[in-house]
């Protein structure tokens, strides 16, 4: 898994921890924010999931078809 996945994966976690923790003392607004903070990073830890998935792709198969070619 790439690197910056990684961080966006721990953003996610820790804003839905905090999103929790403000809904529980009362502060819906900013539970709210909370949460699109963690739907955005949700969305930043696929892409570059997928990013790196397809950059691994690319590379083996030019390595393959240059290897048979």
């Amino acid at each position: 898994m790439p690197r910056l996945a990684l961080y966006a994966l721990v953003v996610c976690v820790l804003a839905v921890a905090a999103a929790v923790v403000s809904f529980v003392q009362g502060s819906v607004v900013i539970g709210v924010v909370w949460v699109l903070l963690s739907g955005l990073s949700s969305n930043m830890c696929w892409y570059y999931v997928k990013r790196g998935r397809d950059a691994r792709r690319a590379s083996s198969s030019a390595s393959s078809t240059s290897a048979t070619g």
